[in-house]
């Protein structure tokens, strides 16, 4: 794992996509990820990019090993056979939050229709969110946006606090 850091405050990204892995296209969403974490304060290394399907498991499972707090994995949420993110992290979760997706969807058919077919999930795997987000920049866009004034709420309450004021 490239760059990972283990802090009090650590996340990872992880990019499905066979043609950025292979480097035959260059990846647009994982720095936008990665520079919405660091702001938000946690500790990122570079986006590991990795093939669809099997490798996007092998990937989160080490980053769950590692006991990161959140995993975000761009990519592989639509329909082409190659397209497996969902049924790579569905069976680590042991907590799903369908909700969060949805709203994904619901803030993206705004702009584009398209937005409606994406595939996702998201929940804790333990005390670790994860979610997969589009492979698109608008979609990573979308993500990000509902994920903004909830990811605080659900680690504190994932962590036993009430996430409504002090414990």
């Amino acid at each position: 794992m490239t760059g990972f850091v283990e802090t009090d405050r650590s996340a990872a990204v992880v990019v499905a996509s066979t043609s950025a892995a292979a480097g035959t296209t260059v990846d647009r969403t994982g720095s936008l990820i990665t520079e919405w974490l660091t702001e938000h304060g946690f500790e990122t290394g570079e986006p590991q990019v990795v093939a669809d399907g099997q490798p996007v498991r092998f990937a989160v499972d080490e980053l769950l090993a590692r006991g990161v707090q959140v995993v975000i994995i761009t990519g592989g949420t639509g329909v082409s056979p190659d397209d497996q993110s969902p049924e790579m992290v569905a069976p680590l979760l042991d907590v799903q939050l369908p909700g969060i997706i949805e709203a994904i969807r619901r803030r993206g058919e705004a702009s584009t229709p398209l937005s409606i077919i994406t595939r996702g999930v998201a929940g804790f795997a333990g005390d670790c969110f994860v979610i997969t987000l589009p492979g698109s920049t608008g979609g990573v866009k979308d993500g990000l946006a509902v994920l903004d004034p909830i990811l605080e709420h659900l680690l504190t309450q994932r962590s036993g606090g009430t996430g409504h004021g002090p414990r």
